[in-house]
């Protein structure tokens, strides 16, 4: 048994201003990093075998906090990125709909199969995302490790613990920085807790 503690990255100026971002770099906000600090000393007393973080900038600076306070070195890996969005990547999802009507059109049904010019299909990402994971869950059975990676990771995540399509509307929040837990076992994903945010309540107003 495995226990994945999930992550998303810190908000960015991209996030607020309703920009996609996919595999574009960008880093944090002021707003960003006391989200950062906050679940930092959120996850500070976890007992932690290793801290993972896809290697985009905006991740990497939200798990730093919590790396330091654990005392653990801070591992990248890019199986944990963000789903690429093609020709979607830099615009606003008014500006996606306004230029790319259509192929937006498909995106927002959640088809499975349709991948943006450029880009993953939700298919595709998620056949990365299963090796990411499978990587991490063989590689350290019977303990606790911490994820920090992106909104389109922790909807897969999410998917993949309640059975739930991938050609669903989503229906669950993925906040900045929220705390998520699932436990792997045998293959079987469970569902600990979801969308954890009172030390960003505490932590980002102090």
């Amino acid at each position: 048994m495995t226990r994945l503690c999930l992550i998303r990255h810190g908000e960015t100026d991209w996030n607020a201003g309703k920009r996609i971002q996919g595999q574009i770099d960008i880093p944090l906000s002021a707003l960003g990093h006391a989200q950062a600090r906050a679940v930092g000393n959120a996850l500070k007393d976890e007992d932690f075998a290793a801290i993972y973080a896809s290697d985009l900038t905006r991740t990497r600076q939200t798990a730093e906090a919590t790396a330091h306070l654990a005392r653990l070195p801070l591992l990248l890996d890019a199986g944990f990125r963000e789903r690429h969005y093609g020709i979607f990547q830099g615009l606003t999802y008014a500006e996606c709909e306004a230029r790319h009507p259509a192929a937006y059109a498909r995106h927002k049904s959640r088809d499975p199969h349709f991948a943006p010019e450029g880009g993953e299909s939700l298919l595709t990402f998620a056949g990365r995302l299963a090796q990411a994971f499978d990587a991490i869950v063989r590689r350290h059975p019977g303990q606790s490790v911490a994820i920090f990676t992106h909104g389109g990771v922790l909807d897969i995540a999410y998917r993949q613990a309640t059975g739930m399509a991938l050609s669903a509307p989503r229906d669950f929040a993925i906040p900045n920085c929220a705390i998520n837990w699932i436990e792997v076992e045998a293959g079987c994903w469970t569902l600990l807790s979801w969308a954890e945010r009172g030390h960003l309540d505490k932590g980002t107003s102090e």
